[in-house]
């Protein structure tokens, strides 16, 4: 190639190169050999445009790894010959494409010693790069590049932010706890996404103790915007119930109530899935009697919630209680909790439960929608009893009920191991209504798809 350009002898210019490089956006390699015969040209000399041009180039390729050294030769060699121009949303840009995905080279990006920008990049660009060092983390380098350029540079509370994160990150609270104080001191305030992500990341690494200190500071001394909110209530009762701490769990729901932070619909489903997941059922019924008593009684969506997590675990005592508690109460079974009771008796093998349920959405004139009847045919068929099966589906055609397509295609399958062609004929000219016969084609072809990728895995 650099024979066949040297013969044509053309004269180059800074927008020629560039309008040459833009074609080959999708070639780094022939861009980046046309980059280097082109420097080598006399009376020609690369200007900051194109620099900026290959350096995108070469961040975008899908070879960005094994490209990275180039640019870092690249940024060299223009602070050698004085092309120091290079805008800061390029640098923005590299510095972001690695980061997505190849955070160890960030790494090796900032032992690079002989790399030095002389002219201070703006903040957002710093804050760019101290997050992707915080998350390597390389917290401590982060910190004493702080150190450097704090006289030269005016840190914003992000800043600060990312420090914070970065010693929750790498479990230090110590560390993160001078970062706020400093932050707080200089007249920046955290907000409520700080301190809740730190409080669940020492949460999750069982320092819950930490946690608790750090949640007691933001109770007393945060401010306003950053006042703890229901979801970090919640954070702070689930691993106090998890540690077996009952009681700082039910004075800090006190706390909770008394501070008028009120629990959503999100809230309750994170207090009882916590509570269940930790094998604390009756302290879930205690946390709704308490709730209940303080005036915030649970609706049917948090006693779904409470059943869901019953039913997954196949608890079925523990469900059928729970079922006769919202009665009890006045709060009335949906279609939803019916279903996940029939699903879970399915699971159990006690197909009588299963019909069991269905007769009470009779009595209690709850009317079965579509998924109350797929999950119903989908256990019969898996517990062999094909006729009561059958029976429903007639209903389904009878109702005029609109199948899921893979559900549809699930029954015919069933049916035709069992060589009832007379329920396919019916079932297949109802499901005309709703589907053509090019949609199936396709979906048969996409299946037939999947069953050979799966093969050549």
């Amino acid at each position: 190639m650099e024979k066949a350009l040297d013969s044509v002898g053309v004269e180059l210019s800074t927008d020629s190169v560039v309008e040459v490089l833009q074609r080959f956006h999708l070639e780094e390699k022939i861009a980046f050999r046309f980059f280097m015969w082109a420097g080598q040209q006399e009376n020609y000399a690369h200007e900051a445009k194109a620099y900026n041009l290959m350096m995108d180039i070469l961040s975008s390729t899908k070879y960005k790894v094994k490209q990275f050294r180039i640019i870092c030769d690249m940024l060299e060699y223009m602070k050698r010959n004085e092309k120091n121009v290079v805008p800061v949303d390029v640098l923005l840009l590299i510095l972001r494409r690695y980061t997505e995905k190849h955070l160890t080279h960030v790494q090796k990006f900032a032992k690079k010693k002989k790399i030095r920008v002389k002219t201070q990049p703006e903040i957002n660009a710093f804050n760019l790069l101290l997050d992707a060092l915080c998350k390597c983390s390389l917290v401590e380098y982060a910190e004493a590049m702080c150190k450097r350029v704090k006289n030269k540079i005016k840190l914003d509370g992000n800043t600060y932010n990312i420090l914070f994160f970065g010693w929750c990150r790498v479990r230090d609270p110590k560390q993160g706890m001078k970062v706020l104080e400093e932050m707080i001191q200089i007249g920046h305030t955290p907000d409520n996404f700080t301190y809740n992500t730190a409080i669940d990341t020492f949460c999750k690494a069982g320092m819950v103790t930490e946690a608790a200190e750090l949640f007691e500071f933001m109770r007393t001394k945060g401010s306003t915007i950053s006042s703890p909110t229901a979801k970090t209530y919640a954070i702070m009762i689930v691993a106090l119930v998890q540690n077996d701490r009952m009681e700082e769990c039910f004075k800090l729901l006190g706390h909770m109530i008394n501070s008028g932070c009120l629990p959503d619909v999100t809230t309750y489903k994170e207090f009882i899935e916590g509570m269940c997941l930790a094998g604390k059922v009756e302290q879930a019924y205690k946390f709704l009697e308490e709730m209940g008593n303080k005036g915030f009684p649970p609706d049917i969506v948090t006693y779904n919630c409470f059943l869901k997590v019953l039913c997954d675990n196949k608890k079925s005592d523990e469900a059928l209680r729970l079922y006769e508690r919202m009665i009890e109460v006045g709060c009335f079974p949906s279609v939803q909790t019916y279903n996940m009771l029939i699903s879970m008796f399915f699971e159990l093998g006690d197909p009588d439960g299963a019909f069991e349920t269905w007769h009470e959405m009779d009595k209690r004139g709850c009317a079965q929608d579509t998924d109350t009847y797929c999950v119903m045919i989908d256990g019969l068929f898996d517990c062999n009893k094909v006729e009561e099966a059958c029976f429903l589906l007639e209903e389904v055609v009878d109702r005029g009920l609109k199948l899921p397509y893979r559900k549809f295609d699930s029954f015919l399958m069933q049916l035709s191991v069992n060589g009832n062609l007379k329920a396919i004929h019916k079932l297949s000219e109802h499901m005309r209504k709703f589907y053509n016969p090019s949609m199936a084609r396709r979906f048969a072809q996409n299946q037939k798809q999947i069953s050979r990728s799966l093969r050549v895995k």
